[in-house]
């Protein structure tokens, strides 16, 4: 009737229900990505979380739980005292240095033509223009910065919420998944989605383990040869290379940009480091990298990099963050449901 067969009719309907689904997602991303974050946190302290339960006594998790925040807080705090005050007074240098350092460049060379002075003169005098223009920016906000203090407040709760959350999925994962499976019944599509789950637990583990331990094998080893060279703003540089391997690709490379910049700027061995950068990723990309993320993330790196690019244009940051595990997840199902038909198909 009509020309619609009830096939047609049920495929429609399923359409328009993705649809939906995906755009009540699209509506709640920010707090989607709250509970994100803290799965992603409880699967970073879930070895520690495992290794403490198996020594202390009793029949729950809490007391390891507690005994792992207690040492989660404690290293925290630590790694703030010790290095985020180096930290904060280089970056605090550097910012008062620049200005200093422009000025000197702008000076003429005696050795260059008047052209190529007048060239260097308009360039680092914009730059500097450009530089205490921002300055005064700064300044004049400041007095509406308490207009903003509830919205940077609100922000900051969740320094607070996502370990709290991380906690109940530390505490409840198990019975979570069993309630997952639960809706299934026995059969087939339980097996299935079992394995799905499984594979994604797998995933999340390898990746977060990875990421926290490419960004510590960054920061370490950038510290330890910016010490050696006595590369200027060498504590401060280590952190943002650290700092900058959660993003996918695009973070060591916006990384090596601002080494070599700063370096550049201070005057420090440049082609040093930036022999010490390509080296460094070979050695992260071929032999780190493989070994720490495992088989659960195989993603070709246009794949990778369109995912880069889509995330961030989708949510920022946040996005681009996600991006990799989000495609990781998609492949999972993907090659899963094939596998699953192609079985189905023997059968």
């Amino acid at each position: 009737m009509l020309g619609f067969s009830r096939r047609s009719a049920s495929y429609t309907f399923t359409a328009a229900m993705v649809l939906l689904l995906l755009y009540l997602v699209y509506l709640i991303r920010s707090t989607l990505f709250v509970f994100v974050l803290a799965l992603l946190f409880a699967y970073l302290l879930t070895p520690l979380v495992n290794l403490l339960d198996r020594v202390l006594p009793g029949r729950t998790r809490t007391p390891a739980l507690a005994l792992s925040y207690l040492i989660f807080i404690g290293l925290t705090a630590f790694v703030l005292i010790e290095i985020g005050s180096t930290v904060v007074g280089q970056a605090t240098a550097l910012g008062k240095k620049i200005p200093e350092i422009l000025a000197n460049w702008q000076q003429p060379s005696p050795h260059a033509a008047p052209e190529v002075n007048s060239m260097k003169d308009q360039l680092l005098g914009k730059a500097r223009t450009e530089i205490a223009k921002r300055s005064s920016d700064l300044v004049s906000a400041l007095p509406q910065f308490g207009l903003r203090f509830l919205s940077v407040a609100s922000d900051a709760l969740y320094i607070v919420i996502i370990p709290i959350l991380a906690f109940f999925f530390l505490k409840d994962g198990k019975a979570m998944r069993t309630h997952v499976l639960e809706i299934v019944d026995q059969g087939p599509r339980r097996r299935l989605l079992d394995e799905i789950l499984a594979d994604i637990d797998l995933l999340l583990a390898h990746y977060m383990r990875a990421l926290f331990g490419l960004s510590l094998a960054a920061f370490t080893s950038y510290s330890i040869f910016f010490s050696i060279m006595g590369v200027p703003y060498g504590v401060l540089l280590a952190a943002i290379g650290g700092m900058l391997e959660f993003i996918p690709m695009l973070g060591p490379l916006t990384a090596a940009v601002i080494i070599l910049a700063v370096a550049g700027v201070a005057g420090s061995h440049v082609l040093a480091i930036l022999i010490f950068l390509l080296v460094y990723r070979l050695f992260q990309d071929y032999m780190l990298s493989p070994n720490l993320m495992g088989s659960g993330v195989e993603l070709h790196p246009l794949l990778i990099l369109f995912g880069v690019f889509a995330g961030a244009e989708i949510a920022g940051i946040a996005g681009t963050f996600l991006s990799v595990p989000v495609l990781a997840l998609v492949r999972i199902l993907y090659l899963r449901l094939r596998s699953s038909r192609l079985a189905a198909r023997v059968v």
